[in-house]
Parts: structure tokens; sequence; C-alpha cells
């Protein structure tokens, strides 16, 4: 028998497939699933749960009713039978409340079978709903570590996603007098960091990112006082990305009492989380009281709702939501926005690069309706355009190639996604080209950790480097003179020996981590070499030696600091995962079709102001660079 369903989609939904066929009726998010007992209509529907669709216009997934599944053990035998050896299946998890199988295998399209045919067999025979993932070739604890935390709640993400798509079908809260749209900026508005972007209308409240600013001391953290933000009104969160300044203070509002949905893609949920985790990690080992602990963590990521590019969903009454490529790291997305029922389309671009690098492909240009954009100007200005990507290779070559002749060792600090995976192929690569010797390179801190991550998902990457991870002989992040540096006595040997190597490590603005105990080890020593391959923001560490300083101390528990005095070589090497000047220009001409409003935020004020000059020049449209605090209408 059927639950008393709120909705009315619901109701819609069974007048035209048959009651008695279904178990159970529920949403999953703004998704909608029919369970039943009967395994001959699960087997053919004859078409109606295809016009069901085409009626409410919404996702509808049919499932086996739970009671109907094979016993895991039985089932997993099942399996054995039904899919090929040579697949290599790994990890095989059940996931009872839903009666979705998740199955892990080296070789995904021999669990698919030729035109799904193996999928459908195990369907017939198991009763359970298979998700085919690939096995990635370096194992991934976080990933491991966020499975189990969804597994182990399965009942309450059953619930949970049910409440999200009440909210979504069946939730209109507020009285809606008139039609407006507006944004108020609670970070990241004339500065890099911080980012957390509130949009209001009549209905719905919903926050774009919630990041932190570790270089920063007075402004570390959004300005969730302002009178806009109220964290019980709070509808939904959407995240862009997976660095620190745009979701590390993300698990801080769960610890204050907020339960509902944060909307990104999976790559995104596992590296923030894993960046989330280092954040508390790194407070501890300062003797710092850290601002949430791993419980606010693990509630992330028990809300957390995954979305593929391109896919719409709908987050509110009056906010529906698409997720497109920004070409700035590994799941990194420009946020798409459908505001009421046409009444207005905004995108929020998060960081962007507009050219193809070593793992990604270009940012999206083409969306169905666009007004307003809301767009990066991290590198903005006139002067901010980076050199030649030859040019730079050129550079960073004889940069390692004379640390080298001189014995000496090139640390690199680097964020740990995106950039240390870039410097990574692009090092191999040089080596395989014989530019460079081919040298031992070491990876410390967050880097291997999320390069782990990168291989569980080639499928966000561009073609050239998914088809190498695909073949593991060719794989950049497996090659022989990589290594991993998991302790510190293992560090220690790096620094104390005398061969000439290459160390990526975080942090990438020396603000902690790895890459500053390094630093400390190698920087009195005139053979070796630090270069930079990360935005450095004002405050930090990176800029600071970036600017000429060359005496740096660090407090020890005393009243007499260490000093250190910088006499390694220092050099720049601009790879950057934001778009540059001409970049951020040609994205905004390209865009299709073109906006009518421009707000440009994530950026030095004079960077900004600069771009948004010549963005209402060039493209004769209202241009905004607004600041924290302020709220801008749109519509």
């Amino acid at each position: 028998m059927v639950k008393k369903m709120v909705a009315e989609i619901i109701k819609e939904i069974l007048k035209i497939v048959p009651k008695e066929k279904i178990s159970d009726a529920v949403f999953e998010g703004a998704n909608i699933v029919l369970y039943t007992k009967d395994p001959e209509f699960l087997k053919d529907d004859s078409g109606v749960i295809r016009n069901a669709v085409g009626k409410v216009k919404k996702r509808i997934e049919l499932r086996p009713d739970p009671s109907i599944c094979m016993e895991p053990t039985r089932a997993e035998k099942e399996f054995a039978k039904l899919i090929p050896e040579e697949a290599n299946l790994g990890y095989v998890h059940f996931d009872p409340q839903r009666s979705v199988v998740v199955i892990e295998a080296e070789k995904p399209g021999l669990v698919i079978g030729k035109q799904g045919e193996t999928l459908r067999e195990i369907r017939n025979q198991t009763h359970w709903v298979v998700q085919v993932q690939r096995k990635p070739p370096i194992r991934s604890q976080i990933i491991e570590n966020i499975r189990s935390v969804l597994y182990e709640n399965s009942d309450y993400r059953r619930k949970f996603l049910n409440k999200v798509g009440e909210r979504v079908y069946n939730g209109w809260l507020r009285q809606k007098k008139e039609e407006w749209v507006r944004v108020t900026y609670l970070g990241a508005a004339r500065q890099v960091g911080r980012s957390a972007i509130l949009l209001q209308t009549p209905e719905s409240r919903v926050l774009l990112d919630c990041g932190m600013d570790p270089s920063s001391i007075d402004g570390a953290y959004p300005m969730l006082e302002a009178p806009e933000f109220k964290i019980d009104e709070l509808d939904a969160i959407i995240i862009s990305h997976g660095h620190l300044d745009h979701v590390g203070f993300l698990p801080y509002l769960f610890k204050f009492g907020y339960k509902g949905p944060v909307y990104c893609t999976a790559p995104t949920r596992d590296i923030m989380a894993l960046i989330q985790l280092d954040t508390v990690k790194i407070a501890v080992g300062d003797g710092r009281d850290p601002i949430y602990t791993s419980e606010e963590v693990r509630e992330v990521v028990k809300h957390t709702i995954v979305l593929d590019y391109e896919e719409v969903t709908d987050v509110t009454p009056d906010v529906r939501l698409t997720f497109y490529n920004s070409g700035h790291m590994l799941g990194g997305a420009m946020v798409h926005l459908h505001i009421g029922n046409g009444l207005h389309n905004m995108l929020y671009t998060g960081d962007i690069k507009y050219v193809k690098t070593s793992l990604l492909s270009p940012a999206i240009t083409n969306f169905p309706r666009l007004e307003t954009l809301m767009v990066e100007g991290t590198y903005g200005s006139k002067d901010a355009v980076v050199p030649p990507i030859k040019e730079q290779e050129k550079h960073i070559t004889d940069m390692i190639t004379k640390t080298i002749e001189r014995k000496g060792k090139v640390l690199i600090p680097t964020l740990g996604s995106g950039r240390g995976q870039e410097m990574l192929v692009l090092t191999q690569r040089l080596i395989a080209q014989k530019k460079i010797p081919n040298i031992p390179i070491y990876i410390h801190g967050m880097v291997w950790d999320i390069t782990a991550i990168y291989t569980a998902y080639p499928e966000f990457l561009n073609p050239a480097i998914r088809n190498q991870i695909y073949h593991v002989e060719n794989n950049p992040f497996l090659a022989e003179n990589v290594t991993r540096v998991g302790s510190n006595k293992e560090k220690q040997q790096i620094v104390e020996s005398d061969e000439p190597c290459l160390i990526l490590a975080t942090s990438g603005m020396l603000v902690g981590g790895a890459s500053v105990e390094y630093l400390k080890s190698l920087c009195e020593q005139e053979k070796n070499t630090l270069i930079f391959s990360s935005y450095q923001a004002e405050g930090s560490l990176g800029r600071r030696i970036m600017m000429g300083e060359r005496t740096i101390s660090f407090p020890n528990g005393t009243n007499a600091p260490d000093v250190y005095h910088i006499k390694m070589e220092v050099s720049k090497f601009d790879i950057s995962g934001h778009a540059d000047r001409k970049e951020l220009m040609s994205f905004i001409s390209h865009c299709n079709p073109k906006p009518k409003k421009v707000i440009i935020n994530h950026g030095e004020r004079s960077r900004l102001i600069d771009l948004a000059s010549s963005v209402h020049k060039s493209f004769r449209v209202e241009t905004v660079v607004p600041q924290n605090l302020d709220a801008v209408r749109i519509r």
C-alpha cells in the first residue's frame, strides 16, 4: 500500500502508474523514485513510467522494493557468475534502503555489458539496481571513508532526500507579493578568499559557496552577521569547487544547526571533505582550537547531493540548478540558476579557466538562457596576462636544470588540488621529452590524496589525460620516479640526502602544512630553489617572500621565535587555474547568449575595477563591482 503522499506531483504520477503496482513513492532530492514488489512490472512496465515522465517533466526511476532484493551474500555470488573475471571487481557495497548496489571494477564496461545487457541480467536475477564505478589506480582513503559515512547513514539519507524533495515540490513557505532576485556578498567582493554569496528571491534563500581566507586574521570568515543571512531560513548551499576559499567554512554552518542540502559534483564532495579535515588537522597541529571538528565534516558529507555536469535539478520551488565545467580544477563547476518560471537566469562562474590545460577542458560558454553573469576577476587587470605556455615551460625547465646541476633540490609549494596535479603532469612530460633529467619527485601533504581522487574520476578530465589514466603503463601519476612521503622521518631523509630532487608539497601559499617544513630545512642553502606555482594572497608568507622578504620567523612556544634566512633561489612559474585578463575577456565575449549585466568578484579591488571598465566599454553592458555586504538587485 502506498504511503500517504503530500506532494501533488506524486498524486499526478499515480494517476498514470497503477497504484497497486507501487509499494512506495519517495523523493530523492528533486528526483522521484517508485518502488515495486512486482518483478514482472519491474522487468516491463509497458511504457507507463515513460508516459509519467512526459506528463510531469521530472526524472522518475522505478526500483525494486527492498523486500524482493536478493540477500547480499547470494547476490555477490550471482555477480561473480554474470560478470567476466577480467572486469577485476573491487569494492562492492549494498545500500539496502534504496535497493542499490555499488560495484567497482577496473573495467566497468565488462560489468555493464554490450548495450547494458549484463546490468539488465543482474537486475532480473537479483533485483538490485547496480551503479558501476571505475576502480581507481590509486587507492583513496577519503573516498572509502565518504562511502562508509553515506552507507552507515543510509536510512537517514533516504529520509533527508525525501524531505528535500518535499521542499522542492510542495514547500512554498512565503507569500509571493512581487518578483525579484538579489545577491548579497558575505565575502569575495573586492578580495580573494572567503567566497560566500547569498541569493534571495521572495521564496528562496540559497548560499553560493562558503569559504575562508587562511591568509587573513581579521577577515578570515564570511560575514554571516549580515542581517539578510539567517541560518534557519537557508534552503540550500551550492558549492562551485573544492578549494579552501570556497568550502573551508562550510562545516561551521552545520555546527550551528544547518541541516539542509549541499549541492556539488562528486569530485568536489570528496576533495572538500579532505580539505576540511586537513583544516582541522592543521589547527590542532598549530596548537589552536579548530573552528569545527571532523564530526561537522561528516555532517557535510551526509547532506551532500552530487550532480554531474549539465544535470538539471530543482533546489527550491523557484530555483533550478545546472552545473557546467569551469575548467578550473577536477569537478569544478560554474553554477547556472534558472529562477522563477522564466523570470531570470544567472551564471556564477566560481573560478574559471578558459584554455585547455594539461588536465582539463576549457570552461563552457553556451547556456540555455543567461541574463546576469557573476564572474571572477582574480587576474582581471590589464597587466595580469599569463606568458605563453612554451615560455613558461622553458622557464621552469631552466630553473630545474640549473638546480640539478648545482646538486640542489627544487621545492614547489602547491595547492593540493589542481595545481599539484598540473605540476606533476608537466614535469613528467618534460622528463619524457628529455628536457630535464629523470629525477625523483616527492609528493607530500594533500597532493597525493587528491591525486588519488583525480584518478577516481577520469571522466571529469580532458580526453588526453583520461586515456592515459585508463592505461596504467601511461598513467603519469603512477610513474616510477614519483614517491609519496608519508612521515616526518621520510621527509628528513629527503632533505638530508645529497640527491637532487623535486618536492611538491602543500600549502601553496606557505601558510602551513608540509611546504613550510621543507622551506625551513632548505631555505638557507643557496643550491636549492623555491618555485611558486600558485596565487599568493596578501598577507601570506608566500606573498611576503615573493615581494622580497628574506628573513622570516616562526613562533616556537618561547619568547624568541625561530629565525630563518632565505638564501635559496626564489622564482615564480606562471601556471594558474584562473583565467587571465585575455581569457576573461574572451570568455565573456563568447558567452551565448550575451549577458545583460556582469557582476565582477573574487579579486583585488584594482584588478576588478580595471576589468569592469574594460567589460563595460567592450560589450556595452552594465557592470558592477560590489563590496562585501553589498546587496545587488539583479531582477
